[in-house]
């Protein structure tokens, strides 16, 4: 399936929960679809998805995260923590006066989202995740030895100072290995494409705000009654390419004991990037399911 043209994404300015986001914008109307990006991501992640949600008649936004890019980067670790994401989303519903909401996540995006369907921050149509796994089935992960493994990262970025002197040397190069060195397909990542990443990342003060959201790993703890939310119950479409380093596929089958209308789509030859390395799959995939889903609610009503 040919992608949709990316010439009509647009930059805005939103004002939600104190503090001010950088947009992309695709679409227009009442349906909301909010995108999420992941870390060291950007909007430019979604450039693909975007367009498709437009033809679909939403609006599509996929915001800079807070800290990120040229939205606002409140300092502290607090600042940081999942509750406070989970606001964002709030409140960037409520600034887009949506009607119906869609959402969307990858990687801390795609935890975020998570988050704010268990927590029912506000009404939420669909949930679509992309490698992203459930909260509570990654921190019983944690005690399996080779989800640990694969999770090292973690442990490096809660120290001070380094883990950002060393992804910001020789201009951050290894934000871009990040991509490519992990790719199936590292073609889909060429120079210009990781250059956007980069940037972002070297931006004064963004790489700290960045390596927060792990330093604020731990303050999640601390969240009322986390383990005792029920299953979320939003129709959820659970996108994970195979060849994902960092996440097991096992965590993608475990989500379905917290989501009661759980589709799940494996990629078999794709990275953890997988809205970016294997765009016309993905958007075959959501564009499939938001039709099925969307035709089953149509006949419900009629049968009602």
């Amino acid at each position: 399936m040919p992608l949709d043209r990316t010439e009509d994404i647009r930059s805005i300015r939103v004002a939600a929960n104190g503090l001010e986001f950088r947009v992309d914008e695709c679409g227009d109307g009442d349906q909301l679809a909010l995108c999420l990006h992941g870390f060291p991501e950007s909007p430019f992640s979604f450039r693909h998805q975007l367009p498709l949600f437009a033809r679909l008649g939403y609006r599509a936004w996929a915001p800079d995260l807070r800290g990120y890019g040229g939205s606002s980067r409140p300092r502290g670790v607090s600042a940081y923590k999942v509750s406070a994401l989970r606001d964002d989303v709030a409140g960037l519903i409520d600034a887009s006066g949506a009607k119906r909401v869609l959402l969307v996540g990858h990687d801390w995006g795609g935890g975020v989202a998570w988050s704010a369907a268990m927590h029912r921050v506000r009404p939420i149509e669909r949930l679509i995740i992309m490698n992203a796994p459930h909260p509570q089935v990654f921190a019983r992960s944690m005690l399996r030895l080779e989800q640990l493994r694969r999770s090292w990262y973690i442990f490096f970025f809660q120290l001070p100072w380094l883990p950002e002197r060393l992804l910001s040397a020789k201009n951050g190069e290894a934000i871009e290995r990040a991509f490519v060195g992990s790719a199936v397909d590292p073609s889909r990542f060429p120079p210009e494409v990781t250059r956007v990443f980069r940037d972002n990342a070297l931006i004064p003060g963004a790489l700290t705000a960045m390596l927060n959201y792990y330093r604020a790993m731990p303050l999640a703890l601390l969240d009322k009654n986390p383990w005792s939310l029920p299953p979320i119950q939003i129709p959820t479409l659970l996108i994970w390419g195979e060849k994902d380093k960092a996440l097991t596929k096992q965590l993608a089958f475990d989500a379905r004991q917290y989501v009661e209308d759980l589709t799940l789509h494996l990629l078999p030859n794709v990275s953890h990037w997988v809205q970016q390395e294997a765009p016309e799959q993905v958007n075959a995939v959501i564009e499939s399911w938001l039709s099925s889903k969307a035709e089953r609610a149509a006949s419900s009503s009629l049968h009602a």
